[in-house]
């Protein structure tokens, strides 16, 4: 059993008046944040803030963008074309490094968001404009994706490094993809639910299905969603169950921060 893992979540998604999320009280709890970067959600301020709360605990931070939908949070699909992807990406990573350099910091992944990162687990053309856009603008940059995705293979047939996530949170399909948010169970928000797929996952590389059937799952870093009303719980369960576990944990994103 590997005995260290990295522990993620999705930050600075609030937007003007609206808050999302619980980000002081997450930041410290994880090891790497996937700050939104003003498409799906985040703004100006709210970055700025997430980015000094990530650096002042040590936290390593990834830039989280999405589609440029504010009012779907980033969770529905639009038919962009790869130009159009990679445009974005480079706009909205961009924006987040410079936010993170002016902090004394700077983004050390990519991670995409919600409708974006399903479609380009599955599909070759928006996979490619991810890829292309992290080569553009920095090719030290890692990118956090789904193992044996079409994102994971795009990243390695372009020679930017990738590190595999597990969704401690969200059900799976048989196949390995993640049960629509439409669907009964999608979300799962009870903590010993939750600790007892993150140390099956840890212990055996299995997660079971909501089929009931095991399904291998192969990962670097495991994610807590901060839009779950219980994400603060969950980090805090987590961290414990691991500790008790012998596991630490430890960003899989190399470099100070």
């Amino acid at each position: 059993m590997d005995h260290r893992v990295d522990l993620n979540a999705d930050l600075g998604e609030g937007f003007g008046a609206y808050r999302y999320g619980a980000d002081e009280e997450l930041i410290p709890l994880v090891s790497s944040a996937n700050i939104a970067c003003g498409a799906h959600g985040g703004d100006p301020s709210v970055m700025r803030r997430a980015a000094a709360l990530a650096a002042g605990h040590g936290v390593v931070i990834g830039a989280h963008p999405g589609y440029p939908d504010i009012a779907g949070f980033g969770r529905r699909y639009m038919a962009l074309s790869p130009r159009e992807v990679t445009d974005s990406l480079l706009w909205q990573i961009g924006a987040l490094d410079g936010i993170c350099r002016a902090e004394g910091t700077r983004i050390r992944y990519v991670k995409p968001h919600g409708a974006l990162y399903n479609a380009a687990a599955r599909d070759q053309a928006p996979a490619e404009a991810i890829v292309g856009a992290i080569r553009l603008y920095d090719k030290g940059l890692m990118l956090l994706c789904p193992a044996g995705s079409a994102l994971a293979a795009a990243a390695e047939a372009n020679s930017v490094r990738c590190a595999r996530e597990f969704f401690a949170d969200r059900a799976y399909n048989e196949d390995g993809s993640l049960v629509s948010r439409s669907m009964p169970g999608a979300v799962i928000s009870d903590e010993r639910s939750v600790c007892e797929r993150v140390l099956k996952a840890v212990k055996t590389g299995l997660v079971t299905a909501q089929s009931g059937a095991d399904i291998s799952v192969r990962f670097d870093s495991i994610c807590l969603h901060g839009d779950n009303p219980v994400a603060v719980a969950l980090a805090r369960a987590v961290r414990s169950a691991l500790s008790r576990e012998g596991v630490s944990i430890k960003p899989f994103a190399a470099g100070d921060n």
